[in-house]
């Protein structure tokens, strides 16, 4: 750089090293670097205080703030941002811990950089001395158009406070949006936590690389994205629409109609030049799909997150899923995929819009496909036709979905199809040896029906040489001397029995009367689906399943008793509550185990949890069998339909828990509760402060969380996990995570059981984190005064809450509108796995 302006930074730059002794601290010293004349970067600083140093080129320096609760994308939020002295520009480099002691001492994390340039007409080097700055960012999480401007000095003040705050254009969001789910180095990806260790990470590295475990090893796919892509967010995994099934088409032009696929039902989710491909339960499977990855990343936008399927073509354009099965084992790259829904694109939840709105976006966004990737088109009306010719051709049947309905993330009712072809998943329990030298004559097959496996029959047919091969060296580890389900002696003479832990896909022609599949097929392991989760798909008809978009059609008696005698609130209040938030409550408590609180004479009579059924609920509420402790399996309960929530209502039914797995794979948890559950006498205030200490902690950690009231006293600290870690990982995580929140602050935590030790204290409750474990539903209603409700929030609104029983039964409207607003529709979901302790 020119003499004059080295001597002028060097001026500017004084401050800055009296500050700092340069042989304690690795801070950098200032030494000449090259300017690029337009450059911003934001340190996240654990010092004193937890802040975000944010920092701009000018004039050969860093012009340098303090903001204390970093920047938001909420146009309405005003941050503090307390002006520092300048530091150097190779300062814009640095990430490690300052010694304690020194100035600043503490971490110091590169969260975020790229370039900067004022509005037209607002030279900075005016506009600052005058007290604002007007400029937008061009950063890999800070982007558009933002302010600062200086507050006037209040009494004896020396330094200079100054206001953050982002102008509302295409890149404004919600408060949390930005320092509540970037936890990573933008640089090392490591968590703060990591370089505070001095942990070394690698340069770039994803995010998800940061919190791995070593046994469940992540894939970040990375490639050349279009301009833009790379600045987006990666949506997180959201459960997927389902499909009832139905007698036939229905009818009339309020239905849209679709081929049904014949392969693996997968979300693609891309942004920030990243990519993941989830399967329908959450199921990390990038790997297996990098491919279509690589493609939907070269797609012109900045994220987006698309539903379909993955699937291999066969040369007459039928889908096959034996050839998708080869696919995976051999040639991937021969792997299409047929997006037929758009739920997020550039950062906007499009899951409130129409279908046919969001299927016009996705065909504009695919055009005549890119790479593998296909538009699943369809035509309106004329269903019955269109069923009759694809089943003339072979194909697997139609998936109908109502034009003008949202995603609902459930089975809702506005998605149906209809099978030509008759087939599903069964259990493998054992197979029948061969008396050809081959590896096996049949395998036997069950099916879970009232929460216990029973015998469905066996298939002997649809095998290659290879697939037997592999199917044994699978069964083979798998094999137990007790039968697995109780069966006809001459049908499984000779039977080895295994543990039933392996689904298979078979086509069939009916049932016999006795319950076992007349002239069955086997057309490969489904390895997205989990035993428990194999239950047998009975067709429903059409007009009682298309009712669930208007109403649960579940009739609701003794409307007018009195279920909370506090306000006289009514068993039909109860029950047109859960009616109106069902499509927001379904995807968190939907098919997953479920425990009841049921008070049939009301909440101050008796009342009783219930897990289990022998079929009193009738069909709307299901079962899934787990296998207990001793070996037997249990029925347990789940629903997943409104008409599900709305009989248990109808049977007494006030509160719902939940387990931490869904049921396609219960033995793997999908989210972590940390439980804040304060002594008597102690303020909410108290509780509110306790939650965004552990929200700070388990950032540090980094792992995003989110908080709910829970209606009761306390606030639920929930950090959702992509599953992969089992049940005692989990376990051991929050137990030994409680233990150090309580060891490091004991005045304020406990972990102890015994309620005679929580004096005063809040009791950091983690016993949710094991497995059979329950914790209260978003959106369930309590069974206490007045009714209140769990209800989901932001960090922010949470800071300024006065209760955590603010939302009641008669607040249905209110939680149905909040949980599609841009603050919340990410509630809850993040992509991340348990990291180390």
């Amino acid at each position: 750089m020119p003499k004059a302006q080295t001597n002028q930074a060097g001026e500017k730059l004084t401050k800055y090293r009296a500050k700092r002794d340069f042989a304690l601290t690795p801070e950098p010293t200032g030494a000449s670097v090259p300017s690029t004349g337009n450059g911003f970067v934001v340190q996240k600083h654990a010092a004193t205080r937890l802040h975000y140093d944010f920092r701009l080129e000018l004039d050969d320096v860093l012009v340098s703030w303090a903001v204390t609760r970093g920047p938001s994308l909420n146009p309405d939020d005003k941050r503090l941002a307390v002006r520092t002295e300048d530091h150097p520009l190779d300062y814009a480099r640095f990430e490690g811990t300052i010694p304690k002691g020194e100035y600043g001492g503490g971490t110091v994390m590169l969260w975020d950089n790229g370039t900067w340039e004022s509005i037209p007409g607002k030279d900075p080097r005016r506009t600052l001395p005058e007290g604002h700055l007007h400029f937008i960012l061009h950063g890999r999480r800070m982007q558009g158009e933002w302010i600062l401007f200086r507050l006037k000095p209040r009494g004896k003040e020396k330094g200079e406070n100054w206001i953050l705050r982002k102008v509302k254009d295409e890149f404004a969001g919600g408060s949390d949006d930005l320092v509540g789910t970037h936890l990573t180095s933008i640089e090392s990806g490591r968590t703060m936590e990591e370089i505070a260790a001095g942990k070394k990470g690698a340069k770039r590295k994803s995010a998800k690389a940061a919190t791995a475990l070593p046994s469940s090893p992540r894939t970040a796919t990375r490639v050349a994205a279009k301009k833009g892509n790379a600045t987006g967010k990666l949506p997180p995994f959201r459960p997927v629409q389902l499909a009832a099934l139905v007698d036939h088409v229905p009818p009339g032009d309020r239905w849209l109609h679709e081929l049904k696929y014949d392969g693996y039902r997968t979300l693609l989710a891309v942004g920030g030049g990243e990519g993941r491909a989830y399967t329908r339960s959450g199921l990390d499977w990038s790997d297996r799909f990098a491919a279509l990855i690589a493609d939907a990343l070269t797609l012109d936008m900045s994220s987006a997150l698309i539903d379909g399927e993955a699937v291999v073509l066969l040369p007459d354009g039928r889908t096959s899923f034996q050839a998708l099965q080869a696919a995976l084992k051999g040639n991937p790259r021969k792997i299409d995929y047929f997006a037929f829904d758009l739920l997020e694109l550039n950062g906007e939840d499009l899951t409130q819009r129409p279908l046919t709105e969001r299927k016009e976006m996705l065909a504009a966004l695919l055009g005549d496909g890119i790479g593998h990737l296909r538009y699943s088109d369809h035509i309106v009306g004329r269903g019955e036709q269109l069923f009759d010719s694809f089943c003339g051709a072979g194909l697997e049947g139609v998936i109908s979905k109502r034009i003008d309905a949202r995603y609902s993330g459930s089975r809702s009712g506005s998605w149906v199809k209809t099978k030509c072809i008759r087939r599903q998943e069964f259990v493998i329990v054992g197979w029948t040896p061969s008396d050809k030298q081959r590896g096996f004559r049949s395998l036997l097959l069950g099916v879970n029906e009232e929460g216990t496996l029973r015998f469905a029959g066996k298939v002997g047919t649809g095998f290659t040489g290879d697939e037997i091969e592999r199917l044994m060296a699978l069964m083979a580890p798998l094999e137990q001397e007790s039968a697995t389900v109780e069966a006809p002696r001459p049908a499984v003479r000779g039977a080895h029995w295994i543990k039933p832990k392996l689904v298979a896909e078979i086509a069939y022609i009916e049932f016999t009367d006795e319950g076992v599949l007349r002239h069955p097929s086997y057309l490969g392991l489904r390895e997205d689906k989990k035993p428990e989760a194999v239950v047998l798909e009975v067709e429903a008809p059409v007009e009682i399943v298309t009712c669930a978009p208007v109403g649960s059609g579940v009739k609701i008696s003794n409307r007018e008793r009195v279920i909370f005698p506090e306000g006289k609130l009514t068993k039909g209040l109860l029950a047109d509550y859960y009616e109106a938030v069902a499509e927001v409550m379904l995807p968190w408590a939907g098919s997953r185990p479920i425990s009841l609180v049921r008070c049939p004479q009301g909440r101050d009579k008796k009342c009783f949890f219930q897990k289990h059924d022998a079929g009193s609920f009738g069909e709307a509420v299901k079962h899934v069998a787990i296998r207990e402790k001793d070996g037997h399996e249990e029925p347990y309960l789940f629903v997943d339909t409104p008409a599900g929530l709305l009989t248990c209502v109808q049977m007494g039914t006030i509160e719902f828990h939940g387990w931490g797995a869904r049921i396609e794979d219960v033995e793997k948890a999908d989210r972590l509760v940390f439980d804040l559950d304060p002594d008597e006498g102690l303020d909410f205030k108290d509780v509110v402060s306790a939650a965004f200490h552990v929200k700070d902690v388990l950032a540090q950690m980094g792992l995003v969380t989110f908080p709910m009231v829970t209606g009761g006293k306390g606030v639920h600290v929930i950090a959702p996990l992509t599953p992969a870690a089992e049940w005692p990982q989990v376990k051991d995580f929050a137990h030994r995570f409680a233990m150090a929140l309580a060891q490091a602050e004991p005045a304020r935590f406990t972990a102890a059981l015994a309620k005679a030790k929580r004096t005063g204290r809040i009791f950091i409750d983690y016993l949710r984190n094991q497995r059979g474990a329950t914790a209260v539903m978003p959106y369930s209603a309590r069974s206490r005064p007045f009714a209140p409700v769990a209800a989901p929030l932001t960090w922010e609104e949470l800071r300024d809450l006065d209760s955590p029983a603010h939302w009641h039964i008669g607040n249905g409207a209110e939680l149905l509108k909040r949980a599609s607003s841009k603050d919340l529709f990410h509630w809850g979901r993040a992509d991340q796995i348990l990291p180390d302790l």
